[in-house]
């Protein structure tokens, strides 16, 4: 992997955890961390729940991924109101 894959992975997974928490009613822990964090798990589990679909974009197929994040940003935000 290059540098500007690289660059361009962290982006992408960074827009899909925003977008992701922006449509949920639930926030990321770690502000933008958070964001990238969800970004990058929604991209491990979205295509392999819903499979590669959609538009592609440096190797992450964006709307199973998006839902990927979604998934998990709902997730660690019932968690953390759960133990909070």
């Amino acid at each position: 992997m290059s540098i500007t894959t690289f660059i361009l992975s962290v982006i992408i997974v960074l827009v899909l955890g925003f977008v992701a928490e922006k449509l949920t009613p639930f926030s990321m822990p770690g502000s933008w961390a958070g964001s990238i964090l969800a970004g990058f798990v929604g991209t491990w589990i979205g295509p392999m729940l819903f499979g590669t679909w959609g538009p592609v974009v440096v190797g992450y197929a964006l709307i199973p991924s998006l839902i990927g994040a979604i998934i998990v940003v709902i997730v660690v935000g019932i968690l953390a109101k759960i133990v909070d």
